[in-house]
Order: C-alpha cells, then structure tokens, then sequence
C-alpha cells in the first residue's frame, strides 16, 4: 500500500510539469494577442485619431449626442461607421444618417436626415406628435401645426400607414390638419388630399404622377380604393357629409 502511494506522490510533480507545458503556450498566445491589440490601437490613435466630429443637417439631432456616441480614443482605423449610424439613428429625429471618415484631417462627418412633426394630436387627454413615418416624436421641432382631435388608435395607425406609403413613394407629407367624419385631411408638398381608409401602393404613385402631370390641380380626393379624384379648388366644406359620399369634382376637374 505504502509503495502505490509513493508512486502517486512521485507522479504528482510530473503531472505539474506536463499541465504547465500545456497552459504556457496558451498563456503567451494570449498575452501576445492583448499585446499587439494593445500596440495596434494605440498606433492607430497616434496616427490617426478622430480629431473632430461635424453634423450637417440637423436642426433637431445636438451634436454634443454625436460626440458622446463616438468611442473614447477613437481613430480612423478602428471607429465602426455602421456601430456609429445606428448609435445615432436611435434618436427619434434622426431618419438616417451617413458617417463618413476625412483621412486627412480626422475629423468626422454626420450626414443626418431628419424627421419633421406633420401631425399635433390630441389622444385620449394628451398631447401626441407623430412624424409622416408613424415615430413619436418630443416635441414639434418649430413645426406649425394645428391641433387635430384623434378619437382612438385606428386613426393614429391609419395616418401612420398612409403617410409611410406616401413617402415611399417620393411624396412629401407636410402636415394632418384634420380628421372628422369625411376623413383625414392632410397637406402633401403644399397641396391638399383627403383620404379614409386604407391606401395602396399604386394610388399613391397615381397621386404622384398626377401631380406631376397636373401642376393647377390643388385637391386630391383619395377616398375611393385605387381612384384619385383631382381638383383646381377643394370644396367649400371638405369633410361634409355629402363630400364624403360624392366624388369631388370642379369646372377643370379630372377622374382617373
């Protein structure tokens, strides 16, 4: 018995030995590995660090946010753009945004493309601003708007979609400036619509071909699935109940 266990207690500092052949190459692999991130980075900040960051067209988006976005030590080399834009399109304000890199003068360009307030809602007891896109947003953002009465969340769902689609489709929604039993009444690139309803892509891209093609034409009726019914003048009272079950048309109007 006394022969086995002295066997074992010499065997022990053999083992010792061969566990520690085995770790040391893996311990100096990763030392080595910290060390050249180490002498990478700190190359790289010497030689070309980020000496600066520029937002251009922003109102609303600070570029204190940009600055407090972009990684401490940060250099050309090692700043991820990608990471960057979507640390910065995380604001409600900011629809997209492009990070471009100067390499010969470290600073950093923020190319932002804002949202703006089309819609001043009263819902349920409080005040709700939404962009054309359907984001809620802080606040107005120096946008003159009406307050418009929105009875429930259909409607808010309704104008989201619908002013989503529009600008999908290359047509600019300036603001809501109603919603009562006609339907929602809205401003699109200085000229007036009224739609209900759901909307279709390809009533929107009629909407926009027809207000290429008729410049005079200042009403579109939207209401009925895949028609657009445009006017030189919108009717006198929009929204009445019998504008809301008759086409709209005037002396120079068009059906299509």
């Amino acid at each position: 018995m006394s022969s086995w266990r002295d066997r074992r207690i010499s065997l022990l500092p053999l083992q010792r030995l061969s566990a520690l052949k085995f770790f040391w190459p893996v311990a100096i692999s990763a030392a080595v590995a910290v060390l050249t991130t180490l002498v990478a980075l700190t190359v790289s900040y010497l030689f070309f660090p980020v000496t600066g960051i520029e937002v251009k067209g922003a109102r609303m988006f600070p570029e204190s946010e940009a600055w407090e976005a972009l990684p401490e030590h940060a250099s050309l080399l090692s700043l991820n753009t990608a990471a960057l834009e979507r640390q910065i399109q995380s604001n409600p304000w900011v629809k997209g945004a492009e990070v471009i890199k100067d390499w010969e003068s470290g600073i950093v360009t923020v190319q932002v493309e804002e949202r703006k307030a089309v819609l001043d809602g009263d819902f349920d007891g409080r005040r709700i601003v939404l962009a054309a896109d359907g984001t809620k947003l802080p606040g107005l953002g120096g946008a003159r708007l009406t307050r418009v009465r929105v009875d429930d969340e259909v409607q808010l769902q309704r104008i989201s979609r619908v002013g989503n689609l529009l600008e999908e489709n290359g047509v600019v929604v300036d603001s809501i400036d109603a919603i009562n039993a006609g339907g929602v009444e809205a401003t699109v690139e200085g000229r007036r619509i009224l739609f209900s309803g759901e909307m279709g892509d390809e009533q929107a891209r009629l909407l926009k071909s027809l207000m290429e093609e008729q410049p005079e034409a200042t009403y579109f009726d939207l209401r009925s699935p895949e028609r657009v019914v445009t006017a030189a003048e919108p009717p006198t009272e929009v929204g009445a109940e019998e504008v809301g079950t008759e086409p709209v048309t005037g002396p120079t109007g068009s059906d299509r």
